[in-house]
């Protein structure tokens, strides 16, 4: 029998059941004992621990519903389903030769998931993912970047014109504000922020990398028009932090122990693929050898 959808379930309980099962603001507060009754349809009773669980599902994370509303409705979701379950049984569903497959294929995950998941955090630690980033940041090399302006006109004459008003005084940003073509930087006054060299194109990283702090540069030729450049500050890129950096250092981490886990449990076992196709006459089965 086909799971029914959980989001059709759900959505038709926030319409209903929350409302049956709303409860006073001070019943709602959470409670630190799993055995106590939340709820109760006639001799069917949600528990805290049944809340708890469900509250833990992803499929049941419901975004944009605030915790509170979140409650009730999966509070009514579990009368729903503990009722549903009862009426199953009653039908005879537990007993079937499909259920109890599905029901050892569900255990067998979730054994899996919790082994994996509390010997993952064994190997997930501060000093793991500490010394992760310390290897890491020890092969990188500070790349020199720049910051400039510019400002972008479709032809030579016109950039020569925008040099000669540099060069009588007249402010980079302002001109740039006017006359620059490039949208993303002219209301900004051309400001391109940092760069390293490879991020720009090729004559435009040439010219900028071989200025030095407050230059402007003749008018540079690209494949997008003419450029007049300046130059607000040189420096050596910063390396991204570990605070910046923890969360994918804990997801490698957690990757790699994961890999490494069931890498292991494979280890010295012999796996037997019986549902291969038989080799055509003349050739040899291919050989199984142990992981």
């Amino acid at each position: 029998m086909a799971f029914l959808n959980t989001t059709f379930r759900v959505s038709a309980l926030a319409l209903a059941g929350a409302l049956l099962f709303a409860a006073p603001a001070a019943a709602q507060a959470s409670s630190n004992d799993p055995d106590r009754v939340i709820a109760r349809a006639g001799e069917v009773e949600v528990t805290q621990a049944d809340l708890d669980v469900a509250l833990a599902d992803p499929s049941l994370a419901l975004p944009n519903v605030d915790e509170a509303q979140r409650r009730e409705t999966v509070i009514a979701y579990l009368v729903d389903l503990k009722l549903g379950a009862r009426a199953a049984v009653e039908a005879g569903i537990a007993e079937t030769p499909e259920f109890a497959r599905r029901l050892a294929y569900f255990r067998d995950k979730l054994l899996l998931d919790d082994y994996l998941e509390a010997r993952v955090a064994e190997q997930v630690t501060e000093e793991a993912a500490r010394a992760l980033y310390d290897q890491t940041m020890a092969g990188v090399e500070p790349q020199d970047e720049v910051r400039a302006r510019h400002i972008l006109v479709p032809d030579e004459e016109e950039a020569q014109a925008i040099v000669a008003r540099l060069a009588a005084g007249e402010e980079f940003e302002e001109v740039a504000r006017e006359a620059s073509q490039d949208p993303g930087s002219a209301a900004g006054g051309g400001d391109l922020g940092y760069f390293t060299k490879e991020r720009m194109v090729a004559p435009f990283a040439e010219a900028a990398f071989a200025m030095e702090a407050g230059d402007v540069s003749d008018p540079v030729q690209t494949q997008f028009g003419w450029h007049v450049i300046k130059v607000e500050d040189r420096r050596k890129q910063q390396p991204p932090s570990f605070e910046a950096m923890r969360e994918q250092i804990d997801n490698f981490l957690a990757r790699r122990a994961q890999q490494e886990l069931v890498l292991a449990l494979r280890e010295g076992v012999e796996i037997e693929r019986l549902d291969a196709p038989a080799a055509p006459e003349g050739e040899a089965a291919p050989e199984t050898a142990p992981r």
